[in-house]
């Protein structure tokens, strides 16, 4: 099937003498998750995984992707005709020094405009001029070959009610409005789908797991534009949305209204607005003011609304996680249970919830060696059962009206090996040191992901992914620009200053391949703390209220301040989720799990 598609688009590429042609994982307003009318690096390389580039030559096919991904792709792509290139390792070329190799002098390098974020294209562009070529990027040459391809969404979108956002719609435009003019900005264009659904106070089912709605917004001091498809509005969100001065207009309007703008300076994030709408206006020669959008902070910062609703949105799904490891592990070997069934078990119990809307992301439940493979996703043809012995490891979350979830536990089904308990235990530290961080203001994550990874680099060894990332209000459950992390990269903001009120997850992790994998993931609300001599320092107050398991442990191996923190956190577990728990063999499970190390 896919050296099938790979041949029909090599012959659309011959036709418009393209040599190289690029196929990112994307779709017009570069989100990270895309709905299946998007899907076109799956659909031409196989790999379904949610980050990754595809790159096809008339001889070639290659596949980038990170750390999370390896052994998925490698098991996706046996077969396909498309090389796997494991981005970071020593010795694979990194995807720009591919395409300059392969692209030849005077050559054409493609991709679609639309879905290719601008700061990407412009490198292309550079690329391309290096090897005296040029760029084609008005279509989308995937397209023209999928003759099956899911239309765009149907989905409503619904007002988010103040009592749930804390701010109103008409605050957050002046705000967004005060940033513009303290920038110098005539024009704000803002593709985000987060951000205009945070700016809004709306929310949507455009994409799988995030509730946002495909849309554009063009935004000057007077007038706020927004470019929506008409099938997703309801009279109730049009006369809301237009109460507070914000015009309607048909979504693809936007690139008649952008190669209209002849006022500037136009703000915009490169990262997120797309090549073909910063062509529009560099073509019109207007200046361009390329800054990340100010509303990615002003939602990363939550209020103390969202932060009260997150609060009890946590505590919801503390009591569906608890309820379920109790069933599995009260059931696991009496009735047959699989990797899928307990997925499904899993949401049941979180559906119970009041106010419960759907799942943050689709859940990772994986026994056993299964686990090793990061983000491992459950198939009716991988599907397992699960049997007493080994650990399960199930990562997973959910919205709610008063906010999005993530979090990830790994226990034990039965009998586990000594090796196990010892990573379990250096995962365990690794986690706690960094939930126990105090540190002065104006530290971002690069400063404090070595705490995490301490545990392991005294080992000699590490995990290949984040620490930790921050976590949207009924958004997108990864959201920046705050995150965990040591290794930089041009697409992500690493070195943005943790804020009181940003939520970033901690959930370091071990994984053998072929045998198990650990992680352990809590969600950490910034605090600020004590101020003296010295500064203002800042702590973390942790939201996430489920147990950590202790038969897993080995309490020998953590420091006393560990053991410490993990014994008040299992007595704030016991606190706070017992009286949620409807049953008392669950309350009796609870007690158990939250005994003191």
């Amino acid at each position: 099937m896919i050296p099938e598609r790979l041949a029909l688009l090599r012959r659309e590429m011959e036709i418009r003498g393209i040599d190289v042609y690029i196929v990112p994982t994307a779709d017009d307003h570069q989100s990270e998750y895309v709905g299946e009318h998007f899907k076109a690096r799956k659909y031409i390389t196989g790999f379904t995984g949610s980050a990754g580039t595809a790159v096809v030559t008339r001889s070639r096919a290659g596949l980038w992707t990170d750390g999370r991904y390896f052994l998925q792709a490698e098991r996706q792509l046996a077969g396909s005709g498309v090389e796997l290139f494991r981005m970071g390792e020593e010795g694979v070329p990194a995807l720009e020094e591919f395409l300059e190799a392969e692209l030849p002098e005077g050559g054409v390098l493609g991709f679609n405009g639309r879905v290719v974020s601008a700061k990407a294209g412009r490198g292309y562009l550079a690329l391309a001029e290096k090897k005296h070529g040029r760029v084609r990027a008005e279509e989308d040459l995937v397209g023209l070959i999928w003759a099956d391809r899911p239309p765009l969404p149907d989905k409503k979108a619904f007002l988010l009610d103040e009592r749930y956002a804390g701010r109103s719609r008409a605050d957050k435009l002046a705000a967004l409005r005060a940033e513009m003019a303290e920038l110098g900005a005539g024009a704000h264009l803002l593709t985000s789908l987060y951000d205009i659904a945070w700016l809004l106070n709306i929310r949507g089912g455009d994409i799988a797991y995030v509730p946002v709605v495909l849309s554009y917004l063009l935004i000057t001091p007077s007038e706020c534009r927004w470019f929506v498809r008409d099938e997703a509005l309801t009279d109730e969100v049009r006369a809301a949305v237009r109460a507070d001065g914000v015009e309607i207009l048909p979504y693809e309007d936007i690139f008649g209204a952008v190669a209209a703008l002849k006022d500037g300076p136009v703000l915009l994030d490169e990262r997120m607005c797309s090549h073909r709408l910063c062509s529009l206006l560099e073509q019109n020669g207007c200046r361009i003011l390329r800054k990340p959008n100010p509303t990615e902070r002003m939602k990363a910062i939550k209020n103390e609304v969202e932060l009260e609703n997150t609060r009890r949105a946590q505590l919801k799904d503390a009591a569906a996680l608890c309820r379920f490891i109790c069933w599995v592990q009260k059931n696991v070997g009496r009735f047959p249970i699989t990797e899928i069934t307990a997925s499904d078990r899993l949401t049941e119990f979180r559906r119970e919830q009041e106010g419960f809307l759907d799942l943050s992301f689709s859940t990772i439940c994986s026994y056993a060696d299964h686990a090793s493979v990061i983000h491992y996703s459950a198939t009716p043809e991988t599907d397992v059962p699960l049997r007493p012995e080994g650990m399960l490891l199930v990562d997973s979350g959910g919205h709610y009206l008063e906010g999005t979830t993530d979090i990830t536990r790994t226990f034990a089904l039965g009998p586990v090996t000594d090796e196990m308990k010892r990573y379990f235990t250096m995962v365990a530290r690794s986690h706690l040191d960094l939930a126990m961080a105090r540190f002065l203001y104006g530290c971002s994550g690069l400063n404090l992901d070595v705490i995490a990874r301490l545990p392991f680099w005294e080992q000699g060894l590490d995990y290949k992914h984040g620490t930790g990332h921050g976590v949207g209000y009924l958004l997108n459950v990864h959201e920046g620009p705050n995150g965990f992390r040591w290794r930089t990269s041009p697409d992500r903001s690493e070195g943005s200053v943790l804020e009181e009120g940003m939520i970033t997850t901690d959930e370091p992790g071990f994984y053998v391949d072929g045998e198990f994998g650990i992680r352990t993931e809590n969600e950490l609300l910034c605090r600020r703390g004590e101020k003296n001599g010295f500064g203002q320092f800042m702590y973390f107050e942790n939201i996430t209220f489920v147990p950590i398991d202790r038969s897993l442990l080995l309490p020998e191996l953590l420091t006393a301040a560990e053991r410490d923190y993990l014994n008040a956190y299992h007595a704030a577990v016991r606190e706070k989720v017992a009286p949620l728990l409807p049953t008392e063999e669950e309350r009796a499970w609870l007690f158990e799990a939250t005994e003191p190390v």
